[in-house]
């Protein structure tokens, strides 16, 4: 046991001399952490690879806030929805009130006016009136009544009557682009869609077919039909099922890919189809679409 004692028994000066070298050890550790930490070691301020990453960096970051910005396009306000309403800063009230008032068939034709129907702040109305897209006819009223303060309350009625003033024909089949785009909720781009497929159809002869327009919302196709009627139906030219090819034939409206192949299987068992009424016999035939198919197809 005294063997062992004699490895751990220190006199005063000994421990002494083991304080003061723990104490330097921990002046030192500090003197080396710090430095670590010091901005001596940092990149320079010039430095041109992080002044091009800094760059990148805040150019990201201006593109997402921009992106998260709200998008206002020309609307008219008579239109406005709960989402759209919310999406521009109105309130719950705000938005009942502009509901209220379209619910006695009545249209709002000034930015004033709206703000009177809505009491929207005057903060809110310079926001997003300048957005505000109202019928020419309006805005030429508008115009000519500037400065008078006993504007007329158009009814529905009235709004219909006045707008067809300003079209070309009510003829959905001879409709122009801008015919189209006088309906609030088409822009260009959904005018030129609606004439696209109108082509690729050879005409509307139903009048539902608008609804099969690509990204058009049917209350926008409603308010179509309140301007434009089918008049004159398309003359189509019908070609007969029993001689096209396979990519002539998947190029006929209403007609895909697994359809065409369902026909060509269909034709290699009968050989010829006698009738064009046959088409319902094949297997998982889309009846749904058989009356839009015969405006195509004949058999002969």
């Amino acid at each position: 046991m005294k063997i062992f004692s004699s490895h751990f028994w220190y006199n005063k000066s000994q421990r002494n001399g083991i304080f003061l070298l723990g104490f330097f050890i921990i002046i030192l550790q500090v003197i080396i952490l710090s430095d670590i930490l010091s901005t001596d070691d940092k990149i320079p301020e010039n430095n041109l690879e992080l002044l091009a990453f800094q760059r990148q960096i805040d150019s990201i970051r201006l593109i997402e806030i921009e992106n998260n910005k709200l998008k206002i396009f020309p609307f008219n306000p008579n239109y406005i929805t709960d989402f759209k309403g919310e999406q521009l800063g109105m309130s719950l009230e705000e938005i009942d009130k502009l509901f209220d008032y379209r619910k006695t068939g009545k249209f709002i034709n000034s930015k004033q006016e709206f703000q009177k129907i809505t009491k929207v702040s005057d903060s809110l109305l310079a926001k997003i009136s300048p957005y505000f897209k109202f019928p020419d006819w309006v805005e030429k009223r508008n115009q000519q009544e500037k400065g008078n303060s006993t504007l007329k309350n158009y009814t529905t009625y009235d709004y219909v009557k006045i707008s067809k003033k300003e079209l070309s024909t009510f003829d959905l089949n001879k409709a122009t682009a801008k015919d189209l785009e006088f309906i609030n909720g088409i822009g260009e781009k959904t005018a030129e869609r609606i004439i696209q497929y109108r082509s690729k159809l050879q005409g509307f002869t139903y009048q539902d077919q608008l609804y099969e327009v690509w990204g058009l919302k049917k209350e926008i196709a409603d308010k179509v039909f309140e301007f434009f009627k089918i008049n004159e139906k398309p003359i189509i030219k019908k070609e007969n099922v029993n001689i096209l090819t396979f990519k002539q034939l998947l190029k006929i409206p209403y007609v895909d890919y697994e359809l065409c192949k369902k026909i060509f299987n269909y034709k290699d068992e009968v050989a010829e189809i006698q009738d064009i009424s046959e088409l319902k016999k094949i297997k998982d035939f889309p009846t749904e679409i058989y009356n839009r198919l015969v405006l195509y197809l004949q058999a002969e």
